[in-house]
């Protein structure tokens, strides 16, 4: 019995996943299976007809962009349907458990909670690091969540690391949420995951891809976690529109242009760090592998809420009070909100202590 196949729950291991009439069927030239519509309304070819599951050319060219068989991908409405489909077809409620670190990303937690599994969070080591104690939460749980680089924080676990963490939890899926890769992409574990059956990689193309309002990503791992997830995800979960818009992106042209984004969005990100260094009021400012930047603020809501009444809009974090996190925009909006910022700093803060 493979990995999968023990971890799993037990109700998926004899299911036999819905046979849509894309899956049921393939070829021909007059297609009368699937009750659509015989008009194209809509100005987009094959709009009318149903998509496949997983389009086999989206499938290949990610698969060619991570260097993982196409055996290897799930495509997926975003990153944030693949944490979903693991949780559903790896943990039973009232029984499994999920863990990750915190501060993380929510969607975790959501998640597992929205599906009736026990959550644990395990706080991060000093320096955002992993902690002794994630070995132990990690040999009751069922799934383990890293962001790496991680969000709201931007910093980077290094890759043996992770992998040690992988190998001392032989019988507990490692998910390794990489939405943020491309902004480091030498610190990915794609490669790793054919070598190491338990690693499982999130992917997006969310962010250095700029396509967020698309909803596509990916869940890399190996061949028998990926025909576990095909049991539970939805018949047509990759609408036309976004396969033809991820295959463009995913094009030579696509990934040149990406690269030299990131570059752009790297650079700025660095000269942000050492604006905010210069000014008064900033204490700590994290390093950051990522398109954002997070920085602790005196009177941080007032800062907030300063920026905010200039149409300036970043974020706040319930658990990190003090602390702001900034996304990377463009050079107009960077030097907009630089503008905003250095006097809200500046000024006096006697409507903070009242």
């Amino acid at each position: 019995m493979s990995l999968a196949q023990r971890l799993c729950c037990p109700q998926l291991r004899d299911l036999t996943p819905y046979a849509s009439a894309r899956r049921s069927a393939s070829g021909g030239n007059v297609w009368l299976n699937a009750n659509e519509s015989p008009w194209r309304n809509a100005n987009v070819a094959g709009i009318n007809r149903y998509p496949d599951c997983q389009p086999p050319q989206l499938r290949q060219a990610y698969a060619d962009y991570a260097s993982v068989a196409p055996s290897q991908v799930l495509i997926s409405r975003g990153a944030d349907e693949g944490i979903e489909l693991l949780i559903r077809a790896f943990c039973v409620p009232g029984q499994d458990k999920v863990v990750s670190l915190t501060p993380s990303y929510g969607m975790y937690r959501i998640s597992a909670e929205t599906c009736g599994i026990d959550y644990q969070a395990i706080p991060w080591q000093q320096g955002y690091t992993l902690p002794p104690s994630l070995v132990d939460a990690g040999r009751d749980a069922k799934l383990l969540f890293i962001c790496n680089p991680n969000n709201p924080t931007g910093t980077l676990v290094p890759t043996d690391d992770l992998l040690q963490l992988a190998r001392a939890l032989p019988e507990t899926l490692v998910v390794i949420d990489e939405a943020y890769i491309e902004f480091c992409p030498q610190q990915s574990l794609a490669a790793s995951i054919a070598a190491t059956p338990n690693l499982v990689v999130l992917r997006t193309l969310s962010k250095a891809f700029a396509l967020a309002g698309a909803r596509c990503g990916f869940v890399l791992a190996n061949d028998d976690v990926i025909a576990m997830l095909e049991k539970v995800i939805a018949p047509y979960p990759v609408p036309v529109p976004v396969s033809d818009l991820a295959l463009e992106t995913l094009s030579n042209f696509g990934i040149r242009r990406m690269q030299s984004q990131v570059s752009q969005l790297n650079a700025r990100r660095q000269a942000l760090i050492t604006a905010l260094d210069a000014l008064p009021g900033v204490g700590t400012i994290l390093d950051s592998a990522s398109n954002f930047v997070l920085f602790e603020a005196d009177n941080a809501d007032v800062l907030l809420a300063d920026l905010a009444a200039n149409g300036i809009l970043i974020r706040a974090y319930s658990a990190l009070p003090g602390w702001l996190r900034v996304s990377i925009g463009s050079d107009s909006e960077m030097s907009a909100l630089m503008a905003a910022l250095e006097p809200a700093l500046q000024q006096p803060r006697q409507d903070a202590q009242q």
